[in-house]
């Protein structure tokens, strides 16, 4: 039986409630604090990517709290996902009080001291969110959830990522202009010494190909043909413009891989990093930058899907360690 046939055969049976659309609030902040209070993990559709069988909420808590670094791939503000991964990680935090830690896409480094007086009752959440301009989108109910969890346990909460306008220099003027940056200020970012190739690459060109805006003239909408001539200067323009979105993409994965890497140094086990799944799955950017830094690491990739349980696709399978259908 393949892993195919066995993940299909696992999950067939399966209905999640808490995935129904027909039962969710339509506004989607109520829609993810509605997950977050009616979420059941233990009736979380998860398959071994490995073995394409399913396995339970608890054993899935076991292999992340064991493993030095769990990526969790979400779907930023899909609101099943958002309550697994709170779920995930107080499962963690039950198993791990003393060293486990939370890693966050959505804080950047320059966010530190405003989460750490936050964790240590120095200001308040209001505070915290005026300081750091949290809002709905960039502090969804599951991720303040992991934030408050991980404040009543005592654990750290990781403001992983580079500041934007970091990514934008690099993205608009090139990675030497970060080099030239003060001390002070490249603490903040890391440089990666070079842009990350592969699947990866090509994944990233083929989702933004056609996304730019620059779509030449069409034969029916202006009158006459786009010339060859035009056409190529068209589509070159528009690599380079992905090009450029693809350096900024590799600034993201280096500094949250370094601020990881960091955690590890320091002790923690495991730092658990909330990431948009792009970032990790199949062998994505973070994973490999972290992989380099950290290469004696266990590391354990879940990567959610907003599918019904029973729609699984061999694809699916390829996208990491353990799949989670919400």
């Amino acid at each position: 039986m393949t892993p195919l046939s066995k993940a299909v055969a696992a999950i067939l049976p399966i209905a999640l409630c808490a995935g129904c659309a027909v039962c969710r609030p339509a506004d989607p902040l109520e829609a993810q604090e509605w997950a977050l209070s009616r979420f059941n993990p233990w009736q979380v559709t998860a398959i071994d990517a490995a073995t394409g069988e399913r396995i339970s909420f608890d054993d899935l808590a076991d292999r992340a709290a064991a493993a030095d670094v769990v990526f969790v791939g979400e779907l930023h503000g899909q609101p099943v996902g958002l309550a697994f991964a709170a779920a995930l990680f107080d499962a963690v935090l039950a198993r791990e009080p003393a060293s486990a830690a939370l890693s966050l896409e959505f804080f950047e480094r320059e966010d530190q001291a405003h989460l750490d007086d936050f964790l240590a009752g120095v200001t308040d959440e209001g505070a915290l969110r005026d300081a750091t301009g949290r809002t709905a989108g960039n502090f969804p109910p599951g991720h303040r959830a992991m934030v408050l969890a991980a404040r009543d346990a005592g654990a750290p909460v990781i403001a992983a990522n580079a500041p934007r306008r970091y990514v934008r220099l690099a993205r608009t003027e090139g990675l030497d202009r970060l080099r030239d940056l003060t001390e002070a200020q490249r603490a903040l970012v890391a440089i990666p010494e070079s842009l990350t190739a592969g699947g990866y690459r090509d994944r990233f060109f083929e989702q933004l190909a056609g996304m730019t805006g620059h779509g030449g003239p069409d034969a029916e909408d202006q009158g006459e043909p786009e010339s060859d001539e035009a056409r190529a200067e068209r589509e070159a323009e528009e690599q380079r413009l992905i090009e450029s979105f693809y350096v900024g993409q590799n600034v993201w994965d280096a500094t949250m891989a370094e601020s990881i890497a960091r955690a590890l140094d320091a002790g923690r086990r495991p730092v658990v990093q909330v990431v948009g799944r792009f970032h990790v799955e199949r062998d994505g950017g973070l994973a490999q930058r972290l992989r380099a830094l950290a290469p004696g690491a266990s590391v354990l990739t879940i990567v959610i899907v907003d599918k019904a349980p029973d729609q699984i696709e061999p694809d699916d399978l390829e996208r990491g360690d353990v799949i989670v259908y919400v």
